[in-house]
């Protein structure tokens, strides 16, 4: 049970930093302002890591990558940690790491997917309930490029957008394909 608790604690702290780092990486790749009170908060909480790492990791093509790359580093501790505890995870090896690496990029891109479904679900609700909220823009910022090609595809019914409806159902199954992969790296987890 203590074990439990423990990873329960390290996954909720990995998962609520890999989340700040992608959300800094989502608001940087759609251009979004930070003076706001969300993008104000993301920078308290992930400048000091993100600022030094900059000096070794160079963005790419506008990208913050110095960001993309500690989330990644976030879920490689938590998914080394657990797989330890379980005891899965028994010898350090090259298998073993290129395994946890490819585990932690899984989770990455999972838990960018629920970012996106997360920005597309509040967008909608701030369209429906008040948009000229504060946030409203940024939400609306970070979700326009990505509901772009469905707005050119699907036409507005009376009125009403569904371009979010289909791109939270691509969504999904995009989280399904990464959860049949993660399913799919475990094993070699076993064999070596």
């Amino acid at each position: 049970m203590l074990t439990q608790i423990i990873l329960f604690i390290l996954d909720t702290v990995c998962g609520f930093m890999t989340l700040a780092l992608l959300v800094r990486f989502a608001m940087q790749w759609a251009r979004v302002p930070f003076r706001n009170p969300l993008g104000q908060f993301i920078v308290a909480v992930t400048d000091w890591m993100v600022r030094p790492l900059r000096r070794l990791i160079p963005g790419l093509f506008g990208l913050d990558m110095a960001s993309l790359f500690l989330a990644w580093l976030w879920q490689v501790a938590y998914q080394g940690i657990a797989l330890g505890f379980t005891g899965v995870l028994v010898a350090v090896s090259a298998a073993p790491a290129i395994v946890v690496a490819l585990l932690a990029l899984l989770e990455v891109a999972k838990i960018s997917l629920y970012l996106v479904i997360g920005a597309v679900i509040v967008s909608a609700v701030f369209s429906w309930v008040n948009p000229y909220a504060p946030l409203a823009d940024v939400f609306n910022t970070l979700t326009r490029p990505l509901l772009r090609p469905f707005r050119r595809v699907i036409p507005a019914v009376g009125g009403v957008d569904l371009s979010p409806l289909a791109l939270l159902l691509v969504l999904q199954i995009a989280l399904f394909v990464i959860a049949s992969l993660r399913h799919s790296v475990m094993p070699l987890m076993l064999l070596s």
